[in-house]
């Protein structure tokens, strides 16, 4: 099983910025795609941003293009949001997610992702 484990959430004012962290172990297989989900009060886990296993292919939601940026290390464990420019519409709990199968478009369901994380707050303030 894969464990994945966010970090870096918290209470920032309109305009500023936070760098999630998203810390995967216990891995045995190639994870394809990581991506990040945002979760708003009522409203429905909406995609954000993915990066493929080799780093080749990056996407960004319209929504967050421009301000958020998603990354990896080399060693392929740890995966990051940087958001800049945060808005207080921008106020979720983030979580990251893991897809082990290839999949040959971008995958933007959470039905597409096989493991996620626990999610942490992130709060924008006007």
């Amino acid at each position: 099983q894969v464990q994945l484990v966010e970090s870096g959430g918290g209470l920032v004012q309109a305009g500023g910025s936070l760098r999630l962290s998203c810390a995967a172990s216990g891995r045995t297989f190639i994870s394809y795609v990581m991506g990040w989900f945002r979760q708003a009060p009522g409203k429905e886990r909406e995609f954000v941003a993915a990066i493929n296993w080799s780093g080749s292919s990056i996407f960004h939601a319209d929504s967050v293009k421009g301000r958020f940026t998603i990354s990896m290390n080399n060693a392929k464990t740890t995966v990051y949001l940087q958001m800049n420019s945060l808005k207080p519409e921008d106020t979720a709990v983030y979580y990251c997610a893991a897809r082990e199968s290839f999949i040959a478009t971008t995958p933007r369901g959470p039905k597409d992702y096989d493991y996620w994380g626990q999610g942490t707050q992130v709060t924008v303030s006007s």
